[in-house]
């Protein structure tokens, strides 16, 4: 593609709206245009880049033996009743009726469709495994739409779903999917972790979520520097302590401490000079209607998904000032454990909290604290559990080994949904005795036009995108610097037919624009090769080639121009772990 033929609006001023680097960049180097908060037209270069990602999609999502189908965005209400996530989803669900005042919605996803679709049309074991997949837009009405592409309300999405006979089966189709997904990110030149996962409102019993590493991403993950286990903060697992406290009950019992204007942990330990290891912070939740007070160290933080998970809750939310008041006869900022009012509190706390006693909390009063509480003398307990969120502290929980926390960006879930929609929808097929069974079911999620802004967050410096090879709208920029020079033009309008010849997607800036303006779009479009042939390369022979990855130059010899061509994309190539 010439580029004084292409609709390449570029930008020199960084836009205001745009608050992180992808959505900078993505704006600047004209991908993408804002029609409406979180929705965006693609332009032909940001379409180039997603339809990439979409293809090497498919290819491996058919290479594992799924299907491709394509289902309606809109959705009728009535399915989504069947699986009572109606009224469940929320309002990220954009709901609307039609003119027979039916209840309709935009699919942020498609589980009730598709299991309606199957449960319609397969009868017998002997048509299952099945595994349907597709690549379609998706809209979720996002509170706060933000970072461009990277959690927009409308986006691009491949989603599929696998229906089986049995667990076995479940897991097997489970697996090939996470083999594929893993084969994706790969060709797409990513570094990528695939971590253990909370499966949230989709549903189903195992999960596990693909980032990619980078360090804007929204989420944080643990890492074992000894093994392989990687899991998101929402479900990384806490190793508990070996040594339990053996004092018994001989700690003196416990006594007040006026505490004025110490609401917070920091505040409490600055006033009575102490640790926050050595206090106990009770925080008041209202579980589906009902009062829940978690308890975690001072210095750790409570983990809601696992509070959740723990009380086999739906609906998990923190106390009003006012609940807090009624339940504990003190403001905000004075709750503890002992002696608290609310009729049928459950008090659960996390299994740290177990070895240790002599603890200092809140008194349940105005201004003051308890010390030297022992919460296995002093407060009856209904569970002990893993509440918190894992530090690079603790031990991995399968080696034992170091843990580092890293940031990542979610591109990817994959789900065993067991049962859940397949037993709400009567989802059946009769097996080989004639007996109707209920399909067991997965689901596999890749998020197609946040892996263009993940690649983006993950490579990039302060001049532009750095795109890998597989995801570049074109493989190749081109820039004559030709200016007047005929010879000079001609030279490099034979090095764009050759490589176009040869299959080689290149851009070619042929524009009548200074040298100083080209290389400075060449950066901020990113992709991986750069060609540059001007008069002095022309005359000594050379064209000046560019890894846009690390910055490296060389000259290729216009004379053996296909042989030291091919060369060097072999090397950029290797250089993002990607085969010719």
């Amino acid at each position: 593609m010439r580029l004084s033929k292409a609709y390449v609006p570029t930008l020199k001023e960084v836009p205001a709206e745009a608050e992180v680097v992808s959505h900078r960049l993505l704006l600047r180097g004209g991908f993408v245009r804002q029609l409406t908060r979180g929705v965006y037209t693609y332009l032909p270069l940001g379409l180039r880049a997603v339809n990439k990602v979409a293809d090497i999609i498919r290819q491996e999502m058919d290479r594992a033996g799924a299907q491709e189908v394509l289902m309606p965005m809109v959705q009728p209400g009535d399915l989504w009743r069947e699986t009572g996530r109606w009224e469940f989803y929320g309002r990220e669900l954009l709901r609307f009726k039609d003119r027979l005042d039916r209840d309709f919605c935009l699919g942020p996803t498609h589980e009730e469709v598709v299991t309606d679709l199957v449960r319609g049309e397969v009868r017998s074991y002997r048509q299952l495994p099945l595994n349907l997949y597709q690549i379609q837009t998706k809209f979720r009405d996002e509170i706060r739409p933000r970072f461009g592409l990277m959690r927009g309300r409308e986006f691009i999405m491949k989603d599929g779903y696998s229906f089986d006979r049995d667990d076995a089966g479940a897991d097997a189709s489970y697996h090939a999917m996470y083999d594929a997904y893993c084969a994706v990110f790969r060709r797409l030149g990513l570094e990528f972790r695939p971590v253990e996962a909370d499966s949230g409102t989709i549903g189903g019993n195992f999960s596990h979520e693909f980032m990619v590493l980078a360090e804007t991403g929204e989420d944080t993950i643990a890492t074992c520097q000894a093994c392989d286990y990687a899991a998101n903060l929402e479900k990384a697992e806490v190793v508990a302590p070996v040594d339990r406290c053996d004092c018994g009950h001989d700690c003196p019992p416990p006594s007040e401490v006026p505490t004025p204007g110490a609401h917070t942990v920091e505040e409490l330990c600055e006033f009575l000079g102490i640790e926050a290891r050595s206090v106990v912070k009770t925080l008041l939740f209202d579980v589906d209607g009902k009062p829940v007070a978690a308890l975690v160290r001072g210095d750790r933080e409570l983990n809601e998904i696992k509070l959740k998970n723990l009380l086999d809750a739906k609906d998990v939310k923190l106390a009003t000032p006012e609940q807090v008041t009624a339940w504990t006869g003190a403001p905000v900022g004075f709750a503890g454990p002992v002696g608290l009012k609310a009729p049928g509190i459950r008090i659960v706390a996390d299994r740290e909290l177990d070895f240790d006693c002599g603890w200092f909390v809140g008194a349940n009063k105005a201004e003051t604290h308890l010390k030297n509480v022992d919460l296995r003398r002093d407060v009856k307990i209904d569970a002990h559990a893993d509440l918190r969120n894992i530090t690079e502290a603790d031990k991995c929980p399968r080696c034992g080994g170091a843990i580092r926390l890293r940031r990542g960006i979610e591109v990817g879930h994959v789900f065993k949904l067991g049962l859940k929609y397949s037993k709400a929808m009567n989802a059946t097929f009769l097996d080989e005795n004639g007996r109707e069974q209920v399909m067991v079911m997965g689901c596999y999620g890749i998020g197609v036009s946040r892996i263009v802004a993940a690649a983006i967050e993950q490579n990039h410096d302060d001049d532009g995108i750095k795109f890998p090879p597989s995801i570049a709208p074109y493989e190749v920029s081109l820039l004559s610097l030709a200016g007047k020079d005929k010879d000079v033009a001609e030279a490099a309008d034979k090095i764009y037919a050759d490589l176009s010849a040869k299959g080689v997607e290149v851009l070619y800036d042929d524009r009548g624009e200074r040298p100083g303006v080209k290389f400075k779009d060449a950066d901020l479009l990113g992709m991986p090769m750069q060609l540059v042939l001007g008069g002095k390369g022309l005359k000594n022979g050379v064209v000046e080639a560019k890894d846009r990855r690390t910055g490296e130059k060389r000259e290729l010899k216009l004379a053996d121009f296909a042989s030291e061509f091919d060369a060097w994309r072999r090397a950029v190539r290797q250089g993002w772990g990607l085969d010719i």
